[in-house]
């Protein structure tokens, strides 16, 4: 009888689990604003998140960083020691493209980091390298180049700051965030 009390408070516990928004789902495991607003300003991870200049539960206000993310995705991820766009960064970067011609007046940042190994200096290159080409993909799919800054924080800035091949995936990415 105990094992099946037990059982069934689990399974209550999961349920209340699985009862969250998405927002606070987005939040809680790092792909909603997360580290997004990596402009000079200087914000690290956790920096954005659900505040800002949204409206009310799930609206955005058009235009702003929380729309950005909702609609299209701050973020693209890079294999280990490279800069190529892989078909996941595409499909998150072909709706970065649309979100961006949708608001012309819409400047961004686009932020390169990397894992924890390799020295500084490569992983500064690497950062750029990835920014770069996050940037590239964007400007040839019709966004002006004079709306994107790039920057490299190489692996100053980890989303997850464990030393584990999921934190390290994590930690190799481009945040486009809204400037």
């Amino acid at each position: 009888m105990k094992h099946w009390t037990l059982a069934c408070l689990i399974g209550l516990t999961l349920l209340g689990a699985c009862s969250h928004s998405d927002d606070d789902a987005q939040s809680a495991n790092g792909s909603g604003g997360g580290a997004a607003g990596m402009g000079p300003g200087g914000m690290g991870a956790g920096g954005m998140g659900g505040s800002g200049a949204g409206g009310g539960a799930g609206q955005a206000t058009p235009g702003s960083e929380e729309d950005l993310v909702q609609s299209a995705g701050d973020r693209i991820f890079f294999d280990t020691d490279r800069n190529s766009v892989n078909p996941q960064a595409v499909a998150t970067l072909d709706k970065q493209s649309a979100w961006l011609r949708q608001y012309p007046q819409v400047n961004v940042w686009v932020a390169g980091n990397c894992d924890e190994r390799g020295t500084e200096e490569y992983n500064l290159a690497l950062g750029q390298r990835r920014a770069a080409a996050d940037r590239d993909y964007l400007v040839a799919h019709g966004v002006e180049r004079s709306r994107i800054e790039t920057i490299s924080y190489g692996k100053s800035r980890p989303i997850d700051a464990g030393s584990t091949p999921e934190a390290w995936a994590q930690d190799r990415n481009a945040i486009t965030s809204v400037r």
